[in-house]
This record gives C-alpha cells, structure tokens and sequence, in this order.
C-alpha cells in the first residue's frame, strides 16, 4: 500500500473482511491517474493485469452520470460474474475500488456495495494516491 492514501488501504481491506470475511479475493483503488492493489489473498498469485482491469473498471465515473435521473435510480455499484468468481466496483466521483470475491449471495454484494461507499466519500481523488 506504499502510494495509497495512510489509512484508506487499512480501512478498505477492514470493510471488506467484515462484510465478505474469507470470500475475499482481492481489493484494488483506482483513479484517472493511479490504479493500487491493496488485498491479494495469501493463495493467489499477483499476476492480475491491473492497469488493463482499470481501463475497463473506469468507465463507472462515467456510468453515474450516464445512469443519473433513469428510473432505476441512483447507480450503487457493478457487479461481474466469472468462472471463478465476482468482482464489484464501486464509485464516487473519481474514486473506484474493485473487490474480487469468491461466490457469494447477492445480498452480500449489496451489503459490500453499501459499506464502502462511505468510505470512498471520506476521500478526494487529490489525496487518494500520495
């Protein structure tokens, strides 16, 4: 967590172990700028494209305002369905997280979505990466 804001990365990784608990796979922060893995479970290899999954996860700053005023409502987060696996993304302003987890209910991808954005509000993207 060496370019993560002091604080922000311990209290990503504490939301998440508390809502997830062992299904947690990985946590990374992201702006426009920087991209940090933040969590990798002890059993997985840290060879994940990071920059090329931030490419692809920044298209949520847009999708807040794109989504704004639907009859849906309010954006809350993105949810990804893999083989071996989910990842959520979660944004405010121009701060995102991704979280990987291993399968899961939804419900706790909605309690996950729920607990970090507080979190992400708290911080400015000028302070996100130091």
């Amino acid at each position: 967590m060496s370019n993560i804001e002091s604080g922000l990365g311990d209290e990503l990784v504490s939301v998440c172990r508390t809502v997830v608990g062992d299904e947690l796979r990985s946590i990374t922060c992201f702006t426009d700028d920087g991209v940090e893995q933040v969590y990798l479970r002890s059993d997985l290899d840290r060879t994940a494209d990071l920059v090329g999954f931030a490419k692809v996860e920044r298209t949520g700053f847009d999708a807040v305002a794109k989504y704004s005023g639907t009859q849906l409502g309010d954006y809350h987060a993105t949810v990804r369905m893999f083989e071996h696996g989910y990842l959520t993304r979660i944004v405010v302003d121009r701060i995102g997280v991704w979280v990987t987890t291993d399968v899961m209910s939804m419900e706790r991808f909605e309690e996950l979505a729920s607990a970090l954005k507080p979190v992400l509000e708290e911080h400015t993207t000028d302070t996100v990466f130091e």
